[in-house]
């Protein structure tokens, strides 16, 4: 892998290979006093982040430092996008400040791809290596290393993906997790259920390996794990449900909701958390939930993931 910008450039079984080095990691990693391996040791990351965020990036940075790289984070709102500066200047000053990895997160669908091309194409004039491009989330379109670790939860919690069913509930229409899950979960053979208002269901959803409900009490019952999404407000113009409070009696995960799950049912939400709307606390902090774990499971994936971009595959198996 050059970049990782997307899980549809994954197959079964790159996938897996992933899961498998974040679980490698989470064990040379235990009983360990001083967190810390010198596996990037000489690298530099950078996270470059234009939208607001704790897990991803915070787990971004402590897996670029446990593994001895250099972490540096640019905040967009203190540098000189702020004065004017294209993406494309950002991208390509960053690289001649010596990057290995740049790691974007941008709310324009398809940004971490353009600055991908962008250094594809300054490579193939100059001869000279690039960074690496993360995508960090773009937009509505995807967060990979959020369904990776997902994925990894899953297995934990499940012992294997294939064969399971995953209902996936909430804001579709501007979730880039939901729509990184739906692939990435497919890829590895789950079933996986979108669950949604229309109005929060996007146009070609039918086209996705993915079956669409708008009933969330039918689709409960046999269902392995249910991810709920944030209903993402900041990306709403006009009304898209009545109020909060419909809502969360239509579409939040209640104690009677759960009730209906089978007793190994697993409870997602890559957070953060509108309790009481999307899920309700006692279910957010009961055993069933793995909301914690996911936070865990995020730090050691994306070791695995700047691992392999960083060192290689060859390197890795080595």
């Amino acid at each position: 892998m050059r970049h990782l910008l997307t899980v549809t450039d994954l197959d079964r079984a790159a996938a897996g290979a992933l899961l498998d080095e974040a679980e490698r990691f989470e064990q040379a990693l235990l009983g360990r006093e001083v967190h810390k391996l010198p596996t990037l040791r000489g690298r530099t990351v950078m996270t470059v982040f234009f939208e607001n965020s704790t897990r991803t990036r915070v787990s971004f940075e402590v897996a670029g430092k446990w593994m001895s790289a250099d972490v540096i984070n640019v905040s967009a709102s203190s540098s000189s996008v702020a004065k004017g500066e294209s993406l494309r200047d950002t991208a390509l000053t960053l690289h001649a400040a010596g990057a290995d990895a740049l790691i974007v997160r941008h709310p324009a669908s398809g940004a971490a791809h353009q600055i991908a091309h962008w250094f594809e194409d300054w490579s193939r004039r100059s001869g000279s290596a690039v960074p690496a491009v993360i995508n960090a989330g773009d937009g509505m379109h995807e967060h990979p290393t959020q369904a990776l670790l997902d994925a990894l939860t899953l297995r934990q919690r499940l012992g294997d993906i294939a064969g399971r069913r995953v209902v996936i509930v909430g804001d579709i229409l501007h979730s880039r997790v939901a729509r990184s899950n739906a692939f990435l979960l497919s890829t590895l053979g789950a079933e996986v259920v979108l669950v949604a208002p229309r109005t929060l269901l996007p146009v070609g959803v039918e086209d996705w390996p993915v079956r669409v409900s708008v009933d969330v009490d039918s689709e409960l019952p046999g269902a392995d794990a249910v991810l709920m999404l944030r209903v993402q407000a900041e990306r709403m113009n006009g009304g898209f449900f009545p109020s909060a409070r419909e809502y969360a009696v239509r579409y939040g995960l209640s104690e009677r909701r759960v009730a209906l799950l089978d007793e190994h049912a697993v409870v997602l939400h890559p957070g953060p958390m509108l309790r009481g709307m999307e899920i309700a606390s006692s279910v957010a902090d009961s055993p069933r939930a793995a909301v914690l774990q996911q936070v865990t499971n995020g730090v050691h994936m994306r070791m695995a993931v700047l691992f392999r971009l960083l060192v290689g595959v060859q390197e890795a198996a080595a």
